[in-house]
């Protein structure tokens, strides 16, 4: 995505200015209006945004540091909440951290953080400085804990909510392992049999100068195919690859990928679920930091990872800007089941819609691990029929000759 840089001011009426990646400047404004910072000027640049200060000299050397990790901004919030809370100075706190950061590239961003702590900035502009650590939701919520003085309880929610989101990918990844496995195992199945079992096959079969049948002839000229034009066939995958990339990537591409991943038979279900529970923890999250509604589902909107959702979850926004309730709101936005709507008209209703929140969070939680647990019962019967069906392929293509063969000699004696 492209940089841009922005000049702003913040509550207090301070010039605010910086380096944020973004998909257009309307995203740029929207993470600054996300932090209470508004925009003066945003303009294209290409100057990224973090300090290079204690990087690699060497091509090599930046080729094989590790970038910043979701782990290391998990441990960071841990850990900063555990200094404020004990009465550590911030600065003092920051060198510590520093000194021990076990990944270069963080300890980077943490010295940057406190060169500009130490120049007047507040934490969380220098933060803003560093889009490939923090997200828009943290440096909101960072934000907020600077202005409500709860910014070692801010850090402790964050850090929950880091590890639930991680835990949550890293159970979609362990599920999609085994199936992953089959069909790659399947695929090169598939070209050893094409480049390699088939032709001599076809060999034998062509030297008996007999009528093979449809299967066979089928599976030799596919064979054959394959031989011929495989450097075409490559070119399109690459192709089609870099395609499907470029497509992605666009705005409108994203949209309509995103809102047909949810439609898939299986894996739509889990997308699902699990983005909505990460919208409801962070929703519940930013209400008992004391963040507006308005501004939190701004800010929610840009953690959700599906731009169909995140569009239907700014909708509700503009909803609750017309003064509308947040029950009615989603219940238009049509990606609430109807047992979460009444969870959200009792929350409403009582003034308790952050722990409502949370309890719609476990719940899809719940779904989501059940979904999980059964994912690999779902998915063999669907392998064990497309397995079933190659080997009968063939079957049918290399043996029905050879059984041919043996019966009419058999015939003859």
């Amino acid at each position: 995505m492209p940089f841009y840089a922005y000049k702003g001011r913040n509550t207090r009426g301070e010039l605010m200015q910086g380096v944020l990646e973004a998909a257009d400047s309307g995203a740029v404004a929207d993470q600054l209006f996300g932090t209470g910072v508004t925009p003066v000027e945003i303009v294209p640049t290409t100057r990224k945004a973090t300090s290079n200060s204690g990087a690699p000299d060497s091509w090599w050397g930046r080729l094989r540091e590790k970038p910043v990790r979701s782990m290391d901004v998990q441990l960071f919030s841990r850990q900063m909440h555990t200094l404020l809370k004990s009465g550590v100075p911030i600065m003092r706190g920051l060198g510590g951290l520093q000194e021990s950061s076990t990944s270069p590239a963080f300890g980077r961003v943490i010295k940057d953080l406190r060169e500009s702590l130490d120049s007047g900035r507040e934490l969380s502009a220098a933060m803003r400085r560093h889009p490939e650590a923090f997200s828009t939701f943290y440096l909101s919520m960072v934000r907020v804990g600077e202005m409500t003085g709860r910014l070692e309880e801010v850090f402790l929610r964050l850090f929950d909510h880091l590890e639930f989101d991680r835990d949550m990918k890293d159970r979609v990844k362990a599920a999609l392992r085994y199936p992953s496995f089959v069909v790659i195992a399947m695929v090169l199945a598939m070209i050893v049999v094409n480049v390699f079992v088939i032709p001599a096959f076809a060999k034998v079969f062509e030297s008996l100068h007999t009528e093979l049948p449809l299967m066979t002839r089928i599976l030799m000229a596919t064979s054959r195919f394959t031989l011929d034009y495989w450097p075409l066939l490559l070119a399109i995958a690459i192709g089609g690859f870099f395609g499907f990339r470029a497509w992605v990537g666009s705005v409108k591409g994203r949209y309509d990928w995103d809102r047909y991943k949810l439609r898939l038979p299986i894996a739509g279900k889990i997308i699902h679920k699990s983005t909505m529970s990460r919208f409801a923890r962070s929703f519940s999250l930013s209400m008992r930091s004391g963040v507006p509604v308005v501004q939190a589902l701004t800010v929610v909107a840009q953690t959700a990872d599906n731009a169909y959702l995140a569009a239907r979850i700014e909708q509700m926004r503009d909803g609750v800007e017309r003064g509308e309730s947040i029950l009615r709101t989603s219940t238009a936005a049509n990606v609430f089941t109807p047992i979460v709507l009444q969870m959200i008209a009792v929350g409403e209703e009582t003034g308790s819609l952050d722990d409502l929140m949370d309890e719609i969070a476990l719940m899809y939680e719940r779904e989501v691990d059940y979904e999980l647990k059964t994912l690999s019962a779902q998915i063999e019967p669907i392998l064990i029929t497309f397995l079933g069906v190659m080997v009968l392929i063939m079957a049918l293509g290399i043996f029905l000759p050879i059984w041919d063969l043996g019966q009419a000699a058999l015939h003859r004696q």
